[in-house]
């Protein structure tokens, strides 16, 4: 193996992550090619979204859109409808934004170095790392939670998790480990260690490959590793969804490109306090009884919906739907019509003899 070394120590730490992700490593589409573009992809459809999400959704958008010209040539909406599922839909927009500056500006290049793709639209310093290394090879630490908690375990670094003096402790270790010919795959390494082994709690110590340098574990402590931050109590944000049926079909509405859920579709809809009076001044008549509730929790606030039963017409940017749940709903218009659905079957007087 030919790479520069540092020192002893970190070459048998790298030597030991490349032997653990070439047999430990998970098997993730986005690991079984180089093309820049589905790497960039994956990596941003996995900010705060899990592996298991994001697999199949994967496969799925690169069909719809196999290249930066067919995203960039698509509309804004259509990329956040095949977005749903994966939440965060600022990610969509910002990659639509990226991929546009991309063909306009660099003829469908793709950036080759960190600094590059920090300047693209929602590209931050792990994915601009990421990206980098695993597609380009460029020696720079992809430092994300799960890196944060690994190497401050090993190295018994203090400091609360995020904490801007425990992070760059964390990327000057990083730093050193992908100083080698194969940066992405330490990367990516340490990815899966703190996904799989080194878990927030219960970490599966006699298993980790950096095992025999861990600090943390020496001191018989390892989920003391990084301290724990406050969390702050999350907001409640109130929504009353309209429940307009034609015969089989149900009337749903595509929300703006700004906001929750941009692009996506789900029943027509007012927020606030005051939400079940909004929508029916919406529609100039009050709504009727509640057909059903359904709680949903966002990053920053909890969600608490309720359907009503109405009447109205339709109106511009809305829709008539024989089979709502085939449309790109949002994931909380999704839960509340299938909330409704299983408390009219439960409701519904069982079939004649």
């Amino acid at each position: 193996m030919n790479r520069r070394r540092t020192n002893k120590a970190v070459a048998r730490m790298q030597d030991a992550l490349l032997r653990f992700y070439g047999e430990k490593g998970r098997d993730l589409p986005w690991r079984r090619t180089r093309t820049p573009y589905a790497i960039w992809v994956s990596e941003v459809m996995l900010q705060q979204t899990r592996v298991e999400t994001v697999v199949p959704r994967f496969a799925e958008f690169l069909r719809r859109f196999p290249d930066v010209f067919s995203l960039a040539a698509a509309r804004e909406k259509a990329v956040c409808e095949a977005w749903a599922g994966l939440g965060y839909y600022r990610r969509a927009r910002n990659l639509y934004r990226a991929a546009r500056l991309m063909v306009h500006q660099l003829a469908g290049r793709m950036p080759g170095d960190e600094a590059a793709w920090r300047r693209l639209p929602g590209i931050g310093d792990y994915t601009a790392a990421a990206v980098a290394s695993i597609a380009f090879g460029e020696r720079t630490a992809a430092v994300d939670g799960n890196l944060v908690r690994v190497l401050a375990r090993v190295f018994a670094l203090p400091g609360r998790t995020a904490t801007p003096r425990l992070v760059r402790a964390v990327r000057a270790q990083a730093q050193l480990l992908v100083d080698c010919e194969w940066p992405g795959d330490i990367n990516q390494a340490l990815m899966d260690l703190g996904a799989t082994l080194c878990r927030r709690e219960a970490p599966l110590c006699p298993r980790c490959p950096l095992g025999r340098w861990c600090r943390a574990r020496r001191e018989g402590n390892p989920t003391a590793y990084p301290g724990r931050k406050a969390k702050p109590a999350r907001p409640i944000l109130r929504i009353a969804f309209a429940w307009c049926e034609r015969g089989p079909a149900l009337l749903l509405e595509q929300r703006p490109l700004d906001g929750l859920w941009p692009g996506l579709w789900e029943l027509p809809s007012a927020s606030g306090p005051r939400a079940k009076q909004d929508l029916g001044r919406r529609f100039g008549q009050a709504v009727g009884l509640r057909l059903a509730s359904v709680r949903h929790d966002l990053t920053h606030r909890h969600v608490v919906a309720s359907v009503y039963r109405a009447t109205v017409t339709r109106q511009p940017g809305q829709k008539w739907w024989r089979d709502p749940l085939v449309a790109p709903l949002s994931s909380l218009a999704r839960k509340a019509i299938v909330a409704v659905r299983e408390i009219s079957e439960k409701a519904a007087p069982p079939p004649s003899p």
